[in-house]
C-alpha cells in the first residue's frame, strides 16, 4: 500500500479526519496496514502495548479479564480506534483485544507516535483531544457492561 494511499485512508477515518493535510502526511509516514484473524488477539492485558490502531474492516472486541474470566466491553468497528495505552510511557494495556472477525486496520507505532506529538504541539492537542473522547468511550461502556452484569439497566449516554 502506497503513501498516497495511506494518506487517502487517514483523511478519511473518522479518527483523523479533519487533521490538516501535514498532518496526515506525518501520520501517514509511521502507518502500515495490518491484518487480524478472526479470534486473534490483538492486545493481551497486563503487557506493554506497543502500536496504535486505526481499524479500517471488520470488528474487534474490547474486553476485560482474568485467568479464569473474560468479560466483553465493547465492539468496535471500521472507523474506530485502539491501543491507546502504547502512547503512555510504561503503561500496561488495561484491554484485551481480540478480532471478532477478518479485520484491517492501520497501525501506528506507539514510540514513534510519542516523539512525532511531543516535536507537533498542534498535533499532540488534537490527537490527545481525541485519544480522550476514545478512553472517555471506553469508560462508559465498561460502566454499562458492569451495570448490566449487576442486573441494572443502565441508560444510554450520548
Amino acid at each position: 500500500m502506497g503513501d498516497i494511499t495511506l494518506n487517502a485512508i487517514l483523511k478519511e477515518h473518522a479518527f483523523t479526519a479533519g487533521l490538516v493535510d501535514s498532518q496526515i502526511s506525518k501520520l501517514t509516514a509511521l502507518a502500515h496496514q495490518v491484518s487480524f484473524e478472526e479470534n486473534e488477539i490483538i492486545l493481551v492485558t497486563g503487557q506493554q502495548s506497543k502500536n496504535f490502531y486505526l481499524l479500517l474492516s471488520g470488528s474487534v472486541s474490547i474486553e476485560v479479564g482474568a485467568k479464569a474470566y473474560t468479560v466483553w466491553i465493547q465492539a468496535l468497528g471500521p472507523g474506530d480506534a485502539f491501543g491507546w495505552s502504547s502512547l503512555l510511557e510504561h503503561q500496561d494495556t488495561l484491554f484485551q483485544v481480540r478480532a471478532r472477525e477478518k479485520s484491517t486496520a492501520l497501525c501506528l507505532d506507539g514510540e514513534a507516535l510519542s516523539a512525532l506529538l511531543r516535536q507537533d504541539s498542534e498535533l499532540a492537542a488534537e490527537f490527545l483531544r481525541r485519544i480522550l473522547h476514545l478512553v472517555a468511550g471506553r469508560v462508559q461502556a465498561t460502566e454499562m457492561r458492569l451495570g448490566e452484569l449487576c442486573g441494572v439497566r443502565m441508560p444510554k449516554k450520548s
